[in-house]
């Protein structure tokens, strides 16, 4: 009841949409102080394996209070993340989401807000480079085609863009609460291949094009999110070539001591989230904390 007549007060004393905007903030605050969540909620979307997966993993192990959300497209055959689950069954949850399809996304961020009310960080991990027989990197602009070029924008920039959009009210609910940071951290993995700036060897048109389309799409967010005020920042991630099933048809010409271990990637990765500051909204990142240009 208390709950109620404060939220009735700040309608009738401020504008309706002012009011409204309190009455969400106030609502969230409850809900996040009565799970008394100190270790903040993360959410790892593309986390059934390689770098995603082992997100969860570090999250978890070195955080003890920490919640994580981990989403993949098929929960049931995610073999990884089930194991973790056994282990950690009170701080990690699992679930269901498409990339390819808007509704699973919404369903997600809706269960959420049941569960949490609020998130302090969404890694954005998915990403295809090759499927047997659908894409394979170009070589030759004679081989680009429209459905590689559609099929990897629609992985590694629409989607990823779409889960911000859905987890944005979570995100600016949650802020920097239960965690050491004062806001919420978008982070999302591009590649430096997607650097327009750095392209010196062309080629793996597809791939390049999603990623640059990313960094675009996630800076103009940035941009958003620093002209409301909001609590959240967005960065890009490069994480290396890591030793992936993503990169492992193509690590013939990585050279000696630039093939780097999910393990040491994602403790780099991590240190960077968890150092950034509202000055490093919009920027992009490798592995080693060095800016990549656009």
């Amino acid at each position: 009841m208390r709950h109620f007549l404060e939220c009735h007060r700040l309608f009738v004393a401020t504008p309706p949409a002012a009011a409204l905007r309190s009455i969400r903030r106030a609502y969230f605050s409850t809900s996040a102080s009565s799970l008394k969540l100190d270790g903040g909620v993360s959410l790892v979307q593309g986390a059934s394996r390689g770098i995603g997966l082992e997100f969860v993993k570090q999250l978890l192990e070195k955080n003890d209070k920490g919640h994580v959300v981990a989403t993949c497209r098929n929960p049931d055959g995610a073999t990884g993340l089930l194991e973790l689950k056994t282990k950690f069954t009170e701080r990690l949850s699992i679930l269901q989401l498409d990339l390819t399809v808007e509704t699973t996304i919404e369903a997600s961020a809706k269960s959420i807000t049941e569960r949490y009310g609020f998130l302090n960080l969404l890694i954005n991990a998915s990403g295809i480079l090759s499927i047997p027989n659908v894409l394979q990197p170009e070589t030759t602009l004679s081989k680009v085609e429209k459905s590689s070029l559609m099929l990897a924008y629609e992985i590694n920039a629409v989607g990823p863009t779409l889960v911000i959009k859905h987890m944005w009210p979570l995100l600016k609910a949650g802020g920097g609460s239960g965690t050491e940071r004062d806001v919420a951290v978008v982070a999302s993995l591009s590649a430096r291949v997607g650097s327009i700036g750095d392209n010196r060897l062309g080629g793996w048109h597809s791939y390049r094009s999603s990623k640059a389309a990313l960094n675009q799409l996630t800076k103009t967010v940035s941009v958003e999110f620093g002209r409301k005020k909001d609590p959240v920042i967005c960065i890009l991630l490069h994480p290396g070539t890591v030793d992936t099933d993503l990169s492992r048809p193509f690590q013939r010409n990585v050279p000696e001591g630039k093939l780097f271990t999910k393990e040491f990637s994602v403790q780099k990765l991590l240190n960077i989230i968890n150092n950034v500051k509202s000055h490093d909204n919009g920027k992009f990142f490798a592995w080693d904390g060095q800016e990549i240009p656009w």
